[in-house]
This record gives C-alpha cells, structure tokens and sequence, in this order.
C-alpha cells in the first residue's frame, strides 16, 4: 500500500474542509451579526517502522495525514453600523437576545434588526418573539426608547416616559459550544451550557447592527494559503501515482 497516496489525499480532503470553511465567512462579510468560523485540525495516527528502546533513543514511525476536528465560531465583536431605524438594536459585550420560535422554543441571536408585528410584539425578521420582561405589547416605532441597560420605554402624548419592559439577554460561559441553527440563530448545548439571564458587561445601542467580523483580508490570505496546501497535496498524490505506476512496471 502508497501510504502517501492516502496521506496527501487526507490533506486534499482537509484542506477543501479548509476552503469550505472561508467562502462560508467571506459569503457572510454582510450578514448582520455574522461571527467567523475558524477550521482546526488534528494529525492523524502514526504507522510505527520501530519504536524508541533503551539502545534505539529515537524511533522510526510515519505519519498518515491530517483531519479537520472542529469549527470554531469566533464570537469577537464586529463593528458598530448606525441606522435610522429606532428598532435596530446591536449588543456591545458577550451578550445575545434572547428569543422565542413559533413552537415555544428558545433561541438567541446577536442580529438585532427587530420589527412589530400586527399585534405590537417586538419580532425578528423571521417572526419570532423577543423576550422581554413586563409588557409584550409596544404602542408603535414612534418616540420607543432602548436604554443601554435593556430598560424599553416611550414618550406619551404628554412627554411622559412609559416603562414597558426590559430586553432579556443571556450569556454563556462557552458561546463557542452554542449550536448554529441558521438564521443567525444559536441554540444552547452542553458544550455551551445553559443561559445566564444576565446584561452585565453588555450596553444596549438602538438604531445601530453588528457587523459581521469577518476580515477581509485575513480570509484572503487563509484561503491563498489553504489553496496552495491543496495544490502540494495533489501533487504528492500525483508523485506517488507516478511512483505506483514504475514498481507496477518493474513487475512485468
């Protein structure tokens, strides 16, 4: 058996795994709130030729490849884009939104780009409810304010602010274990563990969105180098074709 043949064609298969990963963080330089995902990988198993003794310090093995082992979403903070409309909210710290699908379940989203829906309920673009404490209801867009600690007020006909409730935001002591469901939605797992309803560290903005925090640049360079990683595999597994097609020769 070519161990090289397979070796490189387990590097041409983790650095696609590469490639994938980077068009998916470029496609979504624009995607509201996006957080970059980072591919990591892992050398594979040793074929041992001889092991180390007490004569032999040193051993003899070969290594069979590489393997991507995890996607790590980055939760670094993106940039701060200011709009002009009073329901688009974005979080400065470790903090996400916390919100309710049609079925009752919980998910959590950093996108803030919220609307009302026909009965006054603060919705994402999708339909599903914010969870707020106290009132669920808000009388229109006009003169709503979001204080930076969640607190959501009004001003009435008389000037009066209205308390009608505060933005429930979680946290987690491991976001990067929160499960992508799409939809710029998360959903919580053991390897994340379970939501702190808690604002500390986090600032609510209104009438801004996160940015993605894509770097254009970075990604260009990872995808340059992942390209040239895959080219150098496929010549080793061409070289080694070439290498299989001479001993096949030798034998006739």
């Amino acid at each position: 058996m070519m161990i090289s043949l397979y070796t490189a064609a387990a590097g041409m298969s983790a650095q696609q795994f590469h490639i994938d990963t980077i068009s998916h963080n470029l496609a979504n330089i624009n995607t509201t709130a996006f957080k970059r995902v980072r591919a990591e990988f892992q050398d594979l198993i040793y074929l041992p030729i001889y092991r180390p003794t007490a004569y032999d310090a040193i051993g003899l093995d070969v290594g069979l490849g590489v393997c991507p082992t995890a996607s790590y979403t980055i939760f670094e903070q993106g940039s701060i884009q200011q709009t002009e409309n009073p329901l688009d909210l974005s979080l400065s710290g470790p903090g996400f939104f916390v919100v309710r699908g049609p079925g009752g379940e919980i998910y959590y989203t950093r996108d803030g780009s919220f609307k009302l829906d026909a009965a006054g309920n603060l919705v994402t673009s999708d339909g599903y409810r914010v969870e707020i404490e106290g009132a669920q209801q808000f009388p229109g867009t006009e003169n709503i304010i979001f204080s930076q600690d969640g607190r959501i007020s009004y001003l009435d006909a008389e000037g009066n602010e209205i308390f009608l409730g505060r933005l429930v935001i979680a946290q987690f002591d491991n976001p990067a274990g929160l499960e992508k469901v799409g939809r710029n939605l998360y959903r919580s797992s053991p390897a994340s563990g379970d939501a702190r309803i808690s604002n500390a560290g986090v600032t609510v903005n209104q009438y801004s969105l996160e940015g993605s925090n894509v770097q254009v640049v970075d990604e260009m360079i990872r995808l340059i180098t992942a390209q040239r990683t895959y080219e150098l595999n496929s010549k080793a597994v061409q070289a080694s074709d070439e290498m299989l097609s001479i001993i096949n020769n030798l034998r006739r």
